[in-house]
């Protein structure tokens, strides 16, 4: 896991809280922003789902280009 999936899991959740929060209170306003930190927060994880999964495809090409070499 890295830095940006971290973040963004903690975002979302903080956005969940905030939403939920909203909806005991009856404010559409915290709700909304609940909402858009929650999104903000998925947004987040994906980005740093595809940093993860271009290093991983990095390593696996020097790998396959270290053997080459042997």
């Amino acid at each position: 896991m890295n830095k940006d999936q971290i973040k963004g899991v903690i975002k979302e959740a903080a956005g969940k809280v905030q939403q939920k929060t909203g909806k005991l209170l009856g404010s559409a306003e915290q709700q909304a922003k609940g909402l858009a930190t929650k999104v903000q927060g998925k947004a987040q994880e994906k980005v740093g789902d595809a940093k993860e999964a271009l290093k991983d495809a990095r390593g696996k090409l020097r790998s396959k280009s270290q053997a080459k070499r042997t």
